[in-house]
This record gives structure tokens, sequence and C-alpha cells, in this order.
């Protein structure tokens, strides 16, 4: 990248000094003789960095540089002068600038200073992007009066201090609804603490909470923060909450009540100012009424409840969410772009997506890889995303499996017949042939490991994977 460089001193031998010194390291160069003309070249010559004189005849350098942090409040100047005071350096320090350098001038103090500027300027820049990619990641797509309601929510609670309790299907998006929460909220600049319930193991997850002191249980090998401490001045995310054992929902509603925890193994207190976000894809209230889930902790956390509409409530933001994940996958993932046949996105609108956005997600990711050309087609969507005309009534299932009564025809026209290679023919096997287990084990996903032979961790990872859900 081309470094523009602006500089403004009065003094003519110094513009030609500086001037020489910068094009000698490639830099392009524009010189003024003062204030009033610095403020006209900035605007069109939008420089990496800028010289400025204190002492010039007109407008001073400390107006100067006043004036440019307010037409670009980013912008990187340092200050010069040959009659330079403690005082004239804190206040041009307290006005934006970057350094000071007192006349006369050490060429290699000159080019110190440059790198530093132009790295520093870099490393902001990088910030600032960084920044963006990880808004766009986490950004709520749509224009669907279901997503519009969901935002309008955002935007009313996220400003103060009340929790909330988000409710939908699995992949419906509700750690973005949490993460917006936090993103508009008064604590934006505190950490964001996500503990997914339903992955750790009931004797862990108070651990995983509260923390524990050293030998308090076997593998209590050192004293540990649990998730609480870790979010205090921040939002803690309690996804899955209905998967929450009832010992550890006795101590959150404490926690909730008191503003206190205790870790595990430990009779003192810590006070934690943590702002609790929860969501679950259960009705707590079944949950309730079997005895699986406390009513006094659904009243703490159900003080303002949002419910993320499923994807197939909300087709018309199909297009969007293609556009999006489309170019969130050529940024993150590396994948070159492909536009999407008319067609074959109204296809993808048609199907129920069980999965939900995270299954649409890995589709386009899919389709992306696999597609032939430059165009994703209707043929594309069928054959590499298994996404046909006839495969959203039985979308739920994943396909059938050929046995007592299957012709051949059935078979012919099961998802796995569909994959364009062997590779592809295993994972929509392997999705199908997971999914009928864990409906045989209505969803115990505990029961379907152990009848798997398989780590639980393992099978959760390949729900994720495969945007796995249960029916509504």
């Amino acid at each position: 990248m081309n470094r523009r460089v602006l500089v403004v001193d009065d003094e003519k031998g110094i513009r030609e000094a500086l001037q020489q010194v910068l094009e000698y390291e490639k830099i392009e160069v524009q010189a003024c003789a003062s204030g009033a003309e610095a403020l006209v070249r900035y605007a069109e010559f939008r420089p990496h960095l800028v010289f400025l004189d204190v002492k010039m005849q007109g407008m001073d350098g400390l107006e100067t540089l006043r004036k440019l942090r307010e037409l670009d409040p980013r912008a990187q100047v340092v200050m010069i002068s040959g009659h330079g005071t403690i005082q004239t350096a804190v206040e041009a320090t307290q006005l934006g600038a970057y350094d000071f350098l007192e006349k006369p001038l050490d060429t290699d103090r000159i080019l110190l200073t440059l790198r530093n500027a132009l790295q520093h300027l870099d490393l902001t820049s990088e910030n600032v992007r960084l920044k963006a990619e990880v808004h766009a990641q986490y950004e709520i797509v749509g224009s669907s009066r279901g997503v519009k309601q969901v935002i309008e929510r955002i935007e009313k609670v996220a400003p103060t201090a009340a929790r909330v309790l988000i409710t939908g299907e699995n992949g419906t998006g509700k750690e973005l609804v949490a993460r917006a929460i936090h993103t508009l909220s008064p604590r934006a600049r505190g950490p964001f603490v996500e503990v997914n319930c339903a992955a750790i193991p009931t004797e862990l997850i108070e651990s995983e909470l509260f923390g524990h002191m050293k030998g308090s249980f076997t593998g209590a090998f050192a004293d540990r923060a649990g998730k609480f401490e870790l979010a205090d001045g921040g939002t803690l995310f309690l996804d899955e909450i209905g998967d929450m054992s009832l010992s550890a929902q006795a101590k959150v509603l404490r926690a909730l009540e008191e503003g206190v925890i205790s870790r595990v193994g430990s009779g003192k207190t810590l006070e934690v100012d943590v702002r609790v976000v929860a969501a679950t894809n259960k009705d707590l209230q079944a949950e309730i009424a079997a005895g699986r889930f406390r009513e006094d902790l659904l009243y703490r956390l159900n003080v303002v409840p949002i419910d993320v509409p499923p994807l197939r409530a909300r087709r018309g933001d199909v297009p969007q969410l293609v556009e999006h994940f489309v170019a969130q996958l050529g940024r993150t993932g590396g994948l070159a772009a492909k536009r999407f046949d008319p067609e074959a996105v109204k296809r993808l609108a048609a199907y129920d997506w069980p999965g939900n956005i995270r299954e649409l997600r890995n589709a386009i990711e899919r389709l992306l890889i696999l597609a032939s050309g430059n165009v994703v087609s209707v043929d594309d969507v069928e054959r590499v995303a298994g996404v046909g005309a006839g495969v959203a009534a039985g979308a739920g299932d994943g396909g059938g499996v050929a046995g007592r009564g299957t012709t051949a025809a059935d078979v012919a026209g099961a998802p796995w017949m569909r994959a364009a290679t062997f590779e592809e023919f295993k994972q929509v096997a392997e999705r199908t042939y997971i999914l009928a287990k864990l409906k045989e084990n209505d969803w115990n996903v505990s029961e379907t490991a152990r009848t798997l032979e398989m780590p639980r961790s393992n099978l959760y990872k390949k729900i994720e994977r495969y945007g796995l859900a249960r029916e509504a």
C-alpha cells in the first residue's frame, strides 16, 4: 500500500528536508506552509500521517491539530517545534497528537517515529476490521415481521438490567440474540461468557458455573473460578437452561436472588455482578409439571421473554441469509463466492429447514465447496444440499431407511443416493442414522450416546455439525 504523508511548516527549508527524507523511504509526500491550506489538502490527499509545525503565522499548529481531529477523529499527527515546552507537548497530546518532535530534526528520530506511527495505524485499522468481522459473524439477518419483532424487543430490553429468557428451536439463533443484548447494554465492555448447560455432565455443572477449590473432588487439582466469576461485570449466557440439574438450579436461584456464589468445596461466599440471559428449546412449563425445572427459577429468569421464530416461519428471509452466508464464508472460510440462481434460492426458501439457520448455513457452505461452476443451480441444491422438490415433506426425518416394504424406487429417491461423492454419501448416511437413533431414544442424548457406544461430547458435535433438531 502506498503511504501518504502531509508536511505542514511555514519554513521552506524544513518542508524540503522532510520531503526529501520521506520520499527516499518511498513515501508519497505533499507539503504546505499554513494551517488553513493543510485543512484543504488533508481533505483531498487523505494522508496516513501529518507532520505539523506548532509555531506558524495565522492559524498555529495546535489550532490546526484541533480542526484536523474534528475533520477526522482518527487523524495521525506528529507535532514539530523549535520552541517546544512541556506545556505545549501536553496540550498537543491532549488534543490527540501521536508524538512531539523538537527541532533541529534528527533523521533517525523522524524515521523511527514514522515507522511507529504507521504501525500504530495498521494495528488500529486491523482492530476495526476484526470488530467489523465479529459484528458480521453475529449479525441478525432478515427483514420479516418475526425478525423485526425480535430486534425491537432486543433494543428495548438491552439498555436495562432485566433478565431475559430466549426461547426457540435449535439453530434459530438464540445465541445471536443474547450477544446483541450484551452488545447494546451498558455492560458491553465487560465479558460475555457462554455456558451450554446441555453439553456439561450433570456432576460437573456446579463446578463449571460456580468454580471449585483444590481437592474438593477427584480431579480438582487447583482452585478454579467458575463462569459466574468470569462474567463479573458482564453478561452470563446460560444456553439450554432446561437441561440443568435441579441442584444446580437451586444455586443459580440463590446467585440471582442474593448476588453471591460459593465455589464447590468452599464455605466462603463471593459477590458477583452478573446479568443473566438464558435460553432454551424446551417448554419449561411442561418441565415444571414433570418436576424437572424449578418454577421459582423460571420466574426469576423470565422477566422479559423473547421467542425466536423458526426459519420455516420466515421463509422471506432466506434470500438475505444466503447472501449473508456467501459473504461470511468468503471472509472467514476462504471459499470463493458463487452466485445463486434465483430458482435455486426459491428451492432453498421452500424447504422446511428442521435445523433452522444452522442447517441452512451448512448447506450454503456445502454448495460453495461442491457445486460445479460459478453459479449454484437448482440441480446443485437438489444434488449437493439434498433439498429437492419432494424432500421438504420428509425433511424432519432426514430421509427414510430401506426396510420391510421399501421399494427400489424408494431407495433410489433416498437422500444419500443423490450424493455426488462417497464422502458426501457417508455424511448423509451418518446424519440419517444418528437422527433415527435420537428419535428412538426420545432425544435423550446420554442414552443415545450409550446405545451408539460413542462419547457424549462426540455426539453433541455431530448434532451440531449436521444441524439436527428435535421436531416441535
